[in-house]
């Protein structure tokens, strides 16, 4: 059964950086792809970062790139977004998801599963 935990949101000055964890076990197969996507208050859902936990392919949004970095660590089967230079419009829920089917983005499959969330605000 998989399960998964989220961590790692807080509130963070502009300019300054955290970490999100996602902590992933009991895959049903043998491709597994984790990653995040995130919700403001009033906006759409928005695909933030995958990895592809065999071969390490990575994608970013493009309102990410170059500040954000996504890696694994397979022996602890957990998957981290560092956050580096956050802006306020970075702020909002943000949702580990685990795809284990393929055929798209991590963050844009129809069989993805998703956790409870972490919240990272973003402010002075």
């Amino acid at each position: 059964q998989l399960q998964f935990v989220e961590s790692g949101g807080g509130l963070v000055q502009p300019g300054g950086s955290l970490r999100l964890s996602c902590a992933a076990s009991g895959f049903a197969s043998a491709y597994v792809a984790i990653g995040w996507f995130r919700q403001a208050p009033g906006k759409e859902r928005e695909g933030v970062s995958c990895i592809n936990i065999s071969d390490g392919t990575t994608n970013y949004a493009d309102s990410v790139k170059g500040r954000f970095t996504i890696s694994r660590d397979n022996a602890k089967n957990t998957v981290y977004l560092q956050m580096n230079s956050l802006k306020p419009e970075d702020t909002g829920v943000y949702y580990c998801v685990v795809d284990q089917v393929g055929g798209y983005v991590c963050y844009d499959s129809p069989f993805g599963s998703w956790g409870q969330g972490t919240q990272v605000t973003v402010s002075s």
